[in-house]
């Protein structure tokens, strides 16, 4: 059986960008994942241990939005490695960075990027 778990509007406040005022000023950030798995023993027994804490998820993604890049695109393909890597019973992946307000020398809201498998 699959579930899916989403963990969505993480806020992040960091330094990402080309330009080294946004090295400098930093900017807002926010973060959805969403994952498949199979949480059929959690319905079963409300034990924490039998799915995917939403706990790991928030700290990976804060840990690996804290280290500065320039593009989202290198922070997102960390994000979605470290979530694979260390975290168990992941079928299916995603996960999108929106970045507000982006310098791009027009009037847009946001600007984003989503890595699924």
């Amino acid at each position: 059986m699959k579930h899916r778990i989403e963990v969505n509007g993480i806020k992040c406040y960091a330094h990402h960008g080309c330009l080294e005022e946004e090295a400098k000023i930093g900017g807002h950030y926010i973060v959805d994942v969403s994952l498949t798995t199979d949480f059929s023993l959690a319905m079963q027994t409300d034990d924490l241990s039998q799915t995917v804490c939403y706990v790991d998820i928030n700290t990976i993604v804060k840990e690996e939005m804290a280290i500065r890049s320039k593009l989202i695109e290198h922070v997102g393909g960390r994000i979605f490695n470290r979530i694979k890597n260390e975290l168990e019973n992941i079928h299916q992946l995603s996960v999108k960075i929106v970045k507000i307000c982006p310098p791009i020398n027009g009037d847009v809201d946001d600007c984003s990027i989503i890595i699924e498998d």
